[in-house]
Order: C-alpha cells, then sequence, then structure tokens
C-alpha cells in the first residue's frame, strides 16, 4: 500500500543526479518515473518527489531525514556515504549531504539510553560532544 503523504524535494535542476545517488545508498529503492522536470523515486519504499523548480529556494536544517541505525557499522556507512562528494559533518549525528539535505544518523539504541534515568544525562553530554555517533561511546556512558 503507498501513501498519500510523501514529500516533494526542490532541486536547481539536480533532481534526477540527487535521486540516484539516494537510490544507490538505501536498500529497496528505484526511480519509479522521470521526466525533466519531476521524477519519483522510492527509498526503503518510501515514496519522493524531486522537482527541478530552480535556483528560488534551498534545503535547511528546519527538514531533515532520520536514518534509524542498528550498528556502527551501518552508522558509518550511511554517515560517510552521505557526505562523500561535497556533504558537510554536522553535530550530534546531524550531516548535510551533497545536494544540501539534512541527515540525521542515530543508533536505534539511542531513545533506550535516554530514557535510564541513572544513565540518561551522562549520555546526553557525551553525545553533545560527537558529530557521527559512536555506539559504544554511548553505551560507556
Amino acid at each position: 500500500m503507498s501513501s498519500k503523504i510523501y514529500p516533494c524535494l526542490w532541486f536547481d535542476g539536480q533532481a534526477q543526479e540527487a535521486a540516484k545517488f539516494y537510490c544507490s545508498i538505501f536498500k529497496n529503492s528505484k526511480i519509479t518515473s522521470d521526466n525533466q522536470m519531476v521524477v519519483t523515486f522510492e527509498l526503503d519504499g518510501k515514496k519522493f518527489m524531486g522537482l527541478n523548480g530552480g535556483p528560488n529556494f534551498t534545503f535547511n536544517e528546519a527538514v531533515s531525514f532520520v536514518v534509524d541505525s542498528e550498528t556502527q557499522e551501518e552508522i558509518d556507512y550511511y554517515w560517510s556515504t552521505l557526505i562523500a562528494d561535497g556533504g558537510q559533518e554536522g553535530k550530534c549525528g546531524w550531516l548535510k549531504d551533497k545536494f544540501g539535505i539534512s541527515w540525521q544518523i542515530v543508533p536505534t539504541v539511542l531513545p533506550k539510553l535516554l530514557s535510564d534515568p541513572n544513565r540518561a544525562q551522562k549520555v546526553m553530554e557525551v553525545f553533545m560532544e560527537m558529530k557521527k555517533f559512536d555506539i559504544k561511546a554511548l553505551e560507556n556512558a
């Protein structure tokens, strides 16, 4: 069943390039339609639209995509792949890819660690100093 609600990402002539890039990163992904103005694609089975709308609007951190990651290997993979070729590291698991889209690469264990009243403050202090999340360091906090 497909969702009736999905994001439309406004690009300045790079929608097809972005769709190919994202589809190469995430499993269960594909371009579903493509023309000069609009490309639709699925990332891990979720529908997206890329629009070649021109230079009028740009991306910012007000919207980001969260990638839950079970292992450190997943975190490392998504982090290095998404910042490749001009992306930028941020703090606390945030990054921007080469198109300016913000992503949060988050370990799935983080909510559990933050819900432990005996450890939450220390875990928060540790992750506030991180760029890419380090699961072992969080667990050892």
